[in-house]
């Protein structure tokens, strides 16, 4: 796949596995877990699934005996031994009962168990994307600049917010902090906190859903400078002038993406 292909691959994985980690709730709360979406990451990372007594078993190795195994139920756990253990220990047969040193494993799986629930999610979220390759250079930067700009000249709201997305990922920008959204826009930027905890925003990006208008500032701003929250809001109403507009937001961000690059 082209670095295009694995950077949006990563962006689906890593909404998947969030959406995962959404449904995981504490035993009481009744939720149950994503099993169709945790199944696609496991399916992901190359797992290959195995129906064991009334368990759903993910075998990391299945030519090995002892191997990563997830049991796809609500506690996500993911173990480290044989496919007969696990069974054994997640639904045991009466005979199994019956011997004392099964008694012990049956309750006490912490010499097995490797993680559960949120953790095992990151895990298979981060084998996922270890198989992808994310090395870039500049022709592939300009493929997602000209796409940007060619979806923001043709009015495709979606195509800009591809090529905003793509860029984020590469310069690790975040969503706006709550002082910093405003209504219909997508914005994202650099985002960093002070000791005292203010959210430091920027540069940022700021893209109008409706009006199909992108602009850049320059700048970093604290969450708590009111004045300054107040020129983000012009800025966006047009009210303001912006560092950059238009296509040349994502000449901005081509360049930062390859100055990063070529520093790593």
């Amino acid at each position: 796949m082209s670095f295009k292909e694995n950077l949006l691959q990563k962006i689906k994985i890593d909404k998947m596995a969030k959406q995962v980690i959404a449904s995981i709730g504490p035993v009481e709360s009744g939720r149950k877990v994503d099993k169709k979406i945790m199944r696609s990451l496991l399916e992901m990372a190359s797992y290959t699934y195995k129906r064991k007594r009334d368990l759903d078993l993910f075998i990391k190795d299945v030519d090995t005996e002892k191997t990563r195994i997830l049991v796809l139920d609500n506690d996500l756990a993911i173990y480290n031994t044989s496919v007969y253990d696990v069974a054994m220990r997640k639904s045991p047969t009466v005979k199994e009962m019956m011997n004392p040193f099964n008694v012990v494993k049956i309750l006490k799986d912490t010499d097995v168990v490797i993680s559960k629930k949120e953790e095992s999610v990151k895990t298979i979220q981060k084998e996922c994307i270890d198989r992808l390759d994310f090395s870039y250079d500049e022709s592939d930067l300009d493929e997602i600049a000209r796409d940007g700009t060619a979806s923001l000249e043709r009015e495709y709201a979606d195509g800009v917010m591809e090529s905003i997305d793509l860029f984020a990922e590469i310069l690790g920008y975040s969503a706006s902090p709550k002082a910093f959204r405003i209504g219909h826009h997508k914005i994202v930027g650099a985002l960093s906190q002070k000791e005292s905890g203010e959210d430091i925003f920027g540069p940022m990006v700021l893209y109008s859903i409706i009006h199909n208008t992108i602009k850049l500032i320059d700048q970093r701003i604290v969450s708590f400078d009111r004045g300054k929250i107040e020129f983000v809001q012009q800025v966006a109403a047009g009210k303001e002038q912006a560092s950059f507009e238009g296509s040349s937001v994502f000449q901005y961000l081509k360049k930062t993406a390859l100055l990063q690059n070529r520093l790593l």
